[in-house]
């Protein structure tokens, strides 16, 4: 995009986006009819918005564009950045709250997500919890791992009665 501001955000109308998969799988397309064989994509809300707002990037990182919302994109092309962004944003979904309880300077989350069990560890909470919406909350451990509580309030009594002092 020669000539264009770096510091301009532009928006792609949702018919001058085509993308597909390439050799080995990688994500490729067709911009305002400039063809890319490697596109990298970013949300740029990932915890607020994630289907809209998503930044394309060339293999250098340079933004092409942004799709204001993927689901305005033909059906092969928001299936494709439906994946690229799974890829790119493994979050698994917390099922149930087995147990939150402090161990010595920590925190210790035992958790069922769709991917299975898995426990977390923070040293402080309010630093290890972000609440992008009322009931949604993203939690990170120490070692970067992350997963998501899409409505803490849908969850069985148990997993709302351990979370009740913390939220």
């Amino acid at each position: 995009m020669a000539g264009r501001d770096p510091y301009d955000i532009h928006m792609l109308e949702p018919g001058v986006v085509s993308l597909c998969r390439g050799r080995g799988g990688v994500l490729q397309g067709t911009i305002e009819g400039k063809p890319y064989e490697e596109i990298a994509v970013h949300r740029a809300f990932p915890f607020l918005y994630t289907t809209k707002y998503i930044s394309l990037r060339d293999p250098k990182g340079e933004e092409i564009g942004i799709v204001r919302d993927m689901e305005q994109l033909d059906d092969e092309s928001c299936e494709e950045l439906a994946q690229e962004l799974q890829y790119r944003y493994f979050l698994p979904k917390v099922t149930r709250v087995n147990k939150v309880k402090p161990k010595n300077d920590l925190w210790v989350w035992d958790l069922e997500t769709n991917k299975g069990p898995t426990r977390l560890l923070m040293r402080n909470l309010h630093e290890h919890m972000q609440f992008p919406s009322e009931n949604r909350i993203v939690l990170t451990d120490m070692s970067g791992r992350r997963c998501e509580i899409p409505d803490w309030k849908a969850l069985d009594s148990h997993s709302r009665k351990q979370l009740s002092d913390i939220v």
